[in-house]
């Protein structure tokens, strides 16, 4: 039987967030499936965005329970700062600091692709099935996954898209973690603590939803050329960034953009003060005034696949399920570096 210990600090998660091997594995027995299937049904949210009260009660009602062999309702924290942050911000730090009661940290800068030289790819299914069974999730529990404080709305997008890519069947994203402390709901702070590891089944990679370098460079080839396809690539960068009058965050790379792409920085659907989500009749609005078109196919791509799953939720949000859009993994640090010079793929604004 799994247990969750509440009694002392962590070995879980090192000081850099990465999962430690302390994991026990469990077996669950599924002559309790159809009473959990039922349960499941029952704490599942209407929405892929779920707001702060609607975490609240759900957490009263299922808490992740150490005994429980029924499907939970898990916070997952996935905060994160860019590698240049002014204040030098971690995203364990601020997850050590202030969290969801009982939260467990998804660290992205380590449940990623490490033969990659590029941040934040992917991991492999395997690395991926060990990164959630250190974490205590279960398949079949409904993970909520949340951002900082400070941020808002940032990365959390990011480790919900990589949950459903790997085919998690319950992912959502609170919106958000800002208005969760101000509307004083509870929180915790201090030293981690132990949660049993468990064995997450290895998944497939749902490759409809990513896309690669080749890809978009055949994307950006075919642009204004007769019988192109017309995929929108939306940048979720900072106008400076996309324009190429300011520089990027990560040395050596050139700014600038892809040709064709749209500029949708990502806190153009966000709150300017909760930096929570726009209401969906307002992120139409932003859609629409920048001409973008639910109907053809979409690929998000930003610096390193971060906030291009921003603008990916919230192309969802204001026009429902759309099975025309995926993220550029690699984003723009890949295509910075890949593409060639004689290519003219990166385009300035002069």
């Amino acid at each position: 039987m799994a247990l969750l210990t509440f009694l002392r600090p962590s070995r879980l998660l090192g000081s850099n967030g990465s999962p430690q091997s302390i994991c026990r594995g469990f077996a669950r027995s599924t002559a309790a499936a159809p009473l959990a299937h039922r349960v499941y049904q029952r704490r599942s949210f209407s929405n892929y965005l779920v707001t702060p009260t609607e975490l609240s009660d759900a957490l009263r009602k299922a808490p992740p329970s150490p005994i429980s062999s029924e499907p939970r309702v898990i916070p997952l924290c996935a905060s994160w700062f860019m590698p240049n942050d002014p204040q030098g911000r971690k995203g364990i730090e601020v997850f050590r600091e202030k969290r969801i009661p009982k939260a467990r940290f998804f660290n992205l800068d380590k449940v990623i692709d490490k033969r990659s030289i590029f941040p934040h790819m992917l991991p492999n299914p395997k690395a991926f099935a060990e990164a959630m069974g250190a974490l205590g999730i279960r398949r079949d529990d409904v993970v909520v996954v949340y951002d900082s404080y400070e941020l808002g709305i940032f990365s959390a997008p990011r480790v919900g898209w990589t949950l459903k890519a790997f085919g998690h069947p319950r992912v959502h994203i609170l919106n958000n973690f800002r208005l969760w402390v101000d509307e004083g709901l509870p929180t915790e702070s201090g030293n981690i603590w132990t949660v049993e590891c468990g064995s997450y089944p290895i998944p497939e990679l749902n490759e409809s939803m990513v896309a690669d370098f080749e890809e978009v460079r055949e994307i950006a080839l075919d642009h204004n050329k007769e019988g192109a396809e017309g995929v929108q690539i939306l940048d979720a960068r900072s106008h400076g960034r996309w324009t190429g009058e300011a520089p990027e965050p990560r040395e050596c790379l050139s700014s600038g953009h892809m040709p064709g792409s749209i500029n949708i920085p990502f806190d153009t659907v966000l709150d300017p003060e909760t930096k929570a989500f726009l209401p969906a009749d307002k992120l139409k609005e932003v859609f629409t005034k920048n001409g973008v078109d639910p109907k053809k196919p979409i690929v998000t791509s930003c610096g390193t696949g971060v906030t291009a799953c921003v603008v990916e939720t919230a192309l969802k949000e204001a026009y429902g399920p759309l099975e025309n859009v995926k993220v550029y993994d690699g984003s723009w640090t890949e295509w910075a570096q890949r593409v060639k010079p004689s290519d003219s793929l990166i385009r300035k604004v002069e």
